[in-house]
């Protein structure tokens, strides 16, 4: 009449795993106690969940070894109320309630620590609510909130009726001794006859009232053992009357069946009991599986116990027959009623705290695998749920929050013009664009000066020009890339910064031909003029375009989705395809400004009214200095703070040109003008050569 008992297994593990109780304790009684411990150990523990301990309860012997049995209860008892499980799961009979209810007399005991046995147990099937006379009033408060296994069972309309009108019969010869013995003490009283001492007892009357009693003296609802017996009777009816049926026609007489059935060997029973099936009178149909076992679930009952000493069962959930694992057990966690000390708070049962999120689990060497310590997560990964075993990183796009337990999409950033940097890199571009333009305006205006015209006004216009572009270059660098801005940007930057670089150098040569051409007889008057200075500026500037046409060929510049250089941020930039030819097209810009700066400087002392060859070697020493520092700076900077830094870079190098170069001259047109004349001209020539 008991069903499948890995079933039962089964139930007591989903229990445990719905409210993540991995730390228990398991007791356990008899020889089919140790089959419990060889099945659900290894089947428990493949499921996560860790023993504080196990231990056997001791065994009842005679009264010669109570002493023995006594120590073993100390130490048992010791090894419960010591441990940090706060549920424990016991496998025992119908006897093992009663050493169980022996520990709060234990407690009581000089040497054994007086602490309360206040745990969740969690009780199989097999055993049931049951104490010996001396035992009856005992306090049972410490089985508050048991969770009991028990096979499913349903009220009997009557039962209660009939419990209550059970009598014991007064007639000493026609007496149950079962009945007397428990009427006597239930009630405390004493029949007539009876062996018993009588002190202060009273004489039994036969009408007490089995209502009256504590539901911890005697139960008068339909139990799941009393269920199973009033099923078991029944089957057994059916498998007679099925027996019977097979040897006795219907007309048979009564007398006739019952010779039949003395005669019958009892043992071919086994067969018609296999396969009875009826429908008993709670409406449930009755019937076993092909091994002989009852096919039914089991309920799980919550036990509430009174200040009274009464109790009662609640039924909170139940392991339905015929489903699967996960789909056969069912809890109601509102209904249950926990033991005192939880404050009706969903107890934990953990060999210690569970790691919050943003921590990871650490094995603790020498303790069972439930026990472990928790350490954060390494930088950049996160942990996202409790207990977890691994870090991980966060997905590309997002990056982990300061505590490390969630990820925070990634915002996506690029030099914007609407932020600060963004704003003050606009402003200097327009700023200098517009000096720029008012200098080249100023040069055009005092375009027949012998300032413009001894500094060759070709030169002096493409130079102008050029700068001003590559201050408005600087805009293609600023507000989010395209894909188009991204082939504009550097190859625009080579190129004008080649013409800008090759007219200072053509500005160069032109002045150590002009100087050489003063000389008498010279050859070198042929080579001074626009030619000369134009050829300078297209051959210099050919070559960079052919170095950037090959970048474009090969491998140009394209969109970049940056994940990785910034933790927070996913920025848009643009990345130079090849870094070869980047840095070939740059390194040609960086050797004809050295070549300029090599000239200028060796030329400086030349006779020149307007200083030009030493404007020349100041302007691209800043040049050169900005550009050595671009190089490392550029490598080591990450996210939109490149493009910031090459911006910065195009401006201060710009601007370095713009000032140590036409600067000086400004301040001759506009506050001197008195020197930018001929006499004035022919004048200091003169003098520069006398101090040659």
């Amino acid at each position: 009449m008991f069903p499948n008992v890995d079933r039962q297994y089964k139930g007591i593990l989903q229990l445990l795993l719905h409210f993540q109780w991995t730390w228990i304790g398991v007791l356990y009684d008899d020889d089919n106690g140790e089959k419990f411990v060889q099945n659900v150990v290894p089947l428990f523990s493949q499921r996560g969940i860790c023993f504080d301990f196990i231990e056997r309860f001791p065994a009842i012997t005679s009264v010669d070894n109570i002493d023995k049995m006594v120590t073993e209860g100390f130490k048992t008892y010791s090894v419960v109320t010591e441990s940090t499980a706060n549920v424990s799961v016991i496998y025992g009979e119908v006897e093992t309630m009663i050493f169980i209810r022996m520990f709060p007399t234990i407690s009581k005991y000089e040497n054994v620590a007086d602490i309360a046995v206040d745990k969740v147990w969690v009780l199989t099937a097999q055993m049931e609510f049951t104490s010996l006379p001396f035992q009856k009033n005992e306090n049972i408060d410490f089985l508050h909130g048991v969770l009991n296994f028990a096979v499913h069972s349903k009220e009997i309309l009557g039962f209660k009726e009939f419990l209550h009108m059970r009598k014991p019969i007064l007639e000493k010869e026609d007496r149950d001794g079962f009945i007397w013995a428990f009427w006597e003490e239930a009630f405390e009283c004493l029949f007539t006859g009876s062996m018993l001492d009588r002190h202060a007892r009273v004489t039994c009357t036969g009408v007490e009232k089995l209502e009256t009693l504590l539901s911890s003296i005697f139960e008068t609802g339909m139990t799941a053992h009393s269920y199973s017996i009033y099923n078991s009777v029944y089957a057994m009816a059916h498998a007679l009357y099925a027996m019977l049926s097979l040897k006795v026609k219907r007309t048979a007489r009564v007398h006739e069946a019952r010779q039949i059935l003395l005669e019958h060997h009892l043992w071919e029973l086994n067969y018609f009991v296999r396969n009875v099936s009826f429908n008993n009178s709670a409406g449930e149909t009755v019937y076993f599986n092909p091994n002989g076992e009852l096919e039914t679930g089991f309920d799980i009952i919550n036990w509430i116990i009174f200040p009274n000493q009464s109790f009662l069962r609640v039924k909170v959930g139940e392991i339905q027959p015929l489903s699967s694992t996960e789909e056969m057990f069912t809890i109601s966690e509102e209904v249950i009623i926990w033991p005192n000390m939880f404050n009706q708070t969903q107890p934990l049962s953990l060999c210690n705290a569970k790691c919050h999120s943003g921590y990871r689990k650490a094995k603790e060497e020498g303790k069972p695998f439930c026990c472990y310590h928790c350490l954060l997560c390494p930088e950049g990964k996160i942990s996202s749920h409790k207990d977890m075993d691994e870090c991980f990183y966060c997905p590309q796009d997002h990056y982990p929050n300061e505590e490390q337990d969630f990820c925070i999409p990634k915002y996506v950033t690029f030099l914007s013009y609407e932020e600060t940097l963004g704003i003050i890199f606009t402003s200097f571009i327009l700023s200098f664009s517009l000096i720029t333009i008012l200098l080249l305006w100023l040069f055009i205006k005092h375009n027949d000066t012998p300032l413009v015209k001894a500094n060759n006004k070709t030169l002096t216009y493409i130079l102008l020009t050029s700068l001003l572009l590559s201050f408005l270059c600087a805009l293609l660098f600023i507000g989010q890339p395209y894909q188009w801005t991204c082939l504009l940007q550097q190859v625009t930057f080579d190129l004008i910064f080649s013409v800008a670089v090759s007219s200072i150098l053509a500005k160069t040569i032109i002045l150590i031909l002009a100087f050489m051409a003063t000389k008498p007889g010279s050859r070198m008057r042929k080579w001074v003029g626009k030619r000369l200075a134009i050829s300078i500026v297209l051959s210099c500037s050919f070559i960079q375009t052919s170095i950037c046409i090959v970048w474009l060929s090969t491998s140009p510049p394209f969109l970049c989705v940056d994940m990785y250089s910034m933790p927070k941020e996913i920025v848009l930039i643009c990345n130079e395809g090849s870094t070869i030819m980047f840095y070939c097209a740059l390194g040609f810009m960086g050797t004809l400004a050295i070549i300029s700066f090599t000239v200028a400087f060796l030329v400086r002392k030349l006779p020149d009214t307007f200083n030009e060859a030493k404007f020349i070697t100041f302007s691209m020493l800043v040049f050169s200095s900005v550009w050595l520092t671009f190089v490392p700076t550029y490598l080591t900077t990450k996210g939109k703070y490149m493009v910031a830094m090459e911006i910065f870079s195009i401006l201060s190098s710009s601007g370095g040109l713009l000032a140590c170069i036409f600067f000086p001259k400004c301040y001759i047109m506009i506050m001197r003008p008195e020197l930018n004349s001929k006499e004035q001209l022919r004048r200091r020539t003169m003098e520069q050569l006398k101090i040659l």
